[in-house]
C-alpha cells in the first residue's frame, strides 16, 4: 500500500474518532473499509503487505477510542510491533467492503497480543496475531506492570492462547543486547 494511501486512512481515522463510540481496552474495534485500488498487487487482489499496514489502522483506532494513546502520549511511551503473523484465507478483491475486527489477546512477559480479522459478510478472510512492546522515548521497554497502572487494567486477566504463546517463544531473536549474527545452515551461496 502506497505511503500516501495509508497516510489518508489515518488522517481519515483521526478525523472521524469522535463520531465512533467509546471502547474499553478488552473491547472489539472494527473499522468498515473497502479495497482500493492502490491496495492491489498484479494479481488484482489485495496485496499481502497491504494487510499488515491497514492492521496498523485498527490498532491505532483501538488505541484512541480506548482513551490509552492520550494516556502512553502523556507519559512518552510507544508502541512497536514485534512480531506478527497472519494467515490468508480468502482474497479481498477491488471495492469489496470489509471490516476489520481488533481486540487485545493476552500479554505474556513484556509484550501484549492483540488478535485481528480480516471479515466480509461475518466471514474471516484472513487473521493475524500481533506481539507488540511498549517503549520509553527516555529508553528502556515499558513492563506488563506498569501497563496495568497507566491502563487501569490487569493485562494479566487476558489468558493467552498456548499457541500463540509457543509461536512467539519460537520466532524471537536476541537481546538487542546481545549479538545476532547471520549465519545460514548449508552451503554458501552468493
Amino acid at each position: 500500500m502506497g505511503t500516501v494511501n495509508l497516510v489518508f486512512r489515518l488522517l481519515w481515522l483521526r478525523l472521524t474518532v469522535g463520531r465512533r463510540s467509546p471502547l474499553g481496552m478488552f473491547d472489539i474495534s472494527r473499522l468498515r473499509m473497502r479495497a482500493r485500488l492502490t491496495d492491489l498487487d498484479q494479481i488484482g487482489h489485495v496485496n499481502n503487505g497491504v494487510y499488515l499496514s491497514m492492521m496498523d489502522l485498527g490498532r491505532v483506532d483501538l488505541l484512541w477510542r480506548s482513551g490509552f494513546w492520550q494516556k502512553l502520549t502523556q507519559v512518552g511511551w510507544y508502541p512497536v510491533v514485534a512480531s506478527q503473523t497472519i494467515t490468508y484465507r480468502k482474497s479481498l478483491r477491488w471495492r469489496q467492503r470489509f471490516v476489520l475486527e481488533t481486540r487485545m489477546a493476552g500479554f505474556h512477559q513484556k509484550a501484549v497480543f492483540v488478535e485481528q480479522r480480516f471479515v466480509v459478510d461475518g466471514e474471516i478472510f484472513a487473521r493475524a496475531f500481533v506481539k507488540a512492546r511498549f517503549l520509553k522515548r527516555s529508553g528502556g521497554t515499558v513492563s506488563v506492570a506498569e501497563l496495568n497502572e497507566l491502563a487501569g487494567v490487569d493485562l494479566r486477566d487476558l489468558p493467552l492462547e498456548a499457541w500463540v504463546q509457543r509461536w512467539a517463544d519460537e520466532v524471537a531473536l536476541p537481546s538487542t543486547r546481545v549479538e545476532a549474527p547471520s549465519e545460514w545452515d548449508g552451503p554458501e551461496n552468493s
